[in-house]
């Protein structure tokens, strides 16, 4: 019976990338603006269709023991494991919304995931309204444990992604997505969609209040600077930020404008990723963006439909995409 079910398991992936040719996904997916594209992602890569048919893919990371792939889908409140031998499998059901808060609740899983120092897996949980911690299973049920869910006394609106500092201070955003109604609910209790810093004494800190949809994170490889994302059609920009010696963040000032591009083509910047080159790697308008640490776009790997993530193999010689209801993959020019 495991073996007839693990075959009806990697079927669809296997017909999947047959299929691929037949998809809205493009056949040359590597666009390039500017000759430095070629160090990143050779010309004639191409995208691999690896799982699909979810409501909407998010937030993947690789596992640091395995390489395992795990990734959420949002709506659905599931988080998959994908990985070469297995195919997908259901890790973490519920994953994000354990019936907290229903009020106005849209009941969606975590979004954003990370594993911390300890190698520990951190979700941004939108319907719970909290950032947690995984703790293991319990009679196969999984188990979280809250590090925040409160600002000031006041709910989080719904944490949707999370990096961590060499400090150990979790750095977050709180976009209004998981409440019905977004920033009209009567459930959203703070009047800001802020990025915050949680530190290792558990005090938390409003450090951005004046993003409209903040969302993806990564630090620069030195940790200088906090690159933002902000999900607006009508701002679909980068901000990059100094970050100080005690954590919070300096200055700030736009690092790319994607508005224009935005009207034009599917999706908005959301997750990303920085190479040890300091390169991004950067979901937006059409598919994921390479940014040099300049702010120049050096090209952008189309994806044909709304990129909403993306993940680094271990070597970083693999990008990993979630977008739309897709798990995608592409081989890097370079292995840094």
């Amino acid at each position: 019976m495991k073996t007839i079910m693990r075959v009806m398991v990697l079927l669809p992936i296997l017909l999947t990338s047959l299929a691929l040719s037949a998809n809205t996904l493009p056949g040359q997916p590597v666009f390039s603006v500017k000759p430095a594209m070629q160090q990143v992602v050779a010309s004639d890569a191409k995208l691999e269709v690896l799982a699909e048919g979810f409501s909407w893919s998010e937030g993947p990371i690789a596992e640091p023991d395995t390489g395992d792939i795990l990734f959420s889908d949002v709506p659905d409140n599931k988080v998959y494991r994908w990985n070469e031998t297995q195919g997908l499998t259901v890790y973490l059901q519920p994953s994000g919304y354990t019936g907290l808060h229903p009020q106005n609740n849209r009941g969606q899983g975590a979004n954003g995931l990370i594993f911390n120092q300890k190698n520990q897996l951190v979700l941004a949980q939108h319907g719970d309204r909290r950032l947690a911690l995984f703790n293991g299973f319990d009679n196969g049920a999984p188990q979280y444990q809250t590090l925040v869910t409160a600002f000031n006394g006041k709910l989080l609106n719904s944490p949707n992604d999370v990096v961590q500092h060499s400090s150990g201070a979790y750095y977050f955003t709180d976009p209004p997505y998981g409440l019905t109604g977004g920033d009209s609910s009567a459930e959203k209790q703070l009047s800001v969609n802020g990025v915050y810093r949680l530190d290792g004494a558990g005090k938390l800190s409003l450090l951005l209040d004046n993003l409209t949809r903040p969302n993806g994170l990564a630090f620069s490889p030195d940790e200088k600077w906090l690159y933002v994302a902000n999900s607006d059609k009508n701002a679909a920009q980068w901000w990059r930020y100094a970050v100080k010696a005690d954590g919070s963040l300096g200055k700030g000032g736009l690092f790319f404008d994607a508005t224009a591009q935005a009207q034009q083509q599917n999706g908005l910047p959301d997750g990303l990723k920085v190479l040890p080159s300091g390169i991004l790697l950067a979901t937006g308008p059409g598919g994921v963006w390479v940014l040099s640490p300049d702010g120049e776009h050096l090209g952008t790997i189309q994806t044909g439909v709304s990129a909403a993530n993306v993940a680094l193999s271990s070597d970083n010689s693999w990008l990993y995409i979630t977008a739309s209801n897709y798990l995608l993959r592409i081989k890097l020019a370079v292995a840094e």
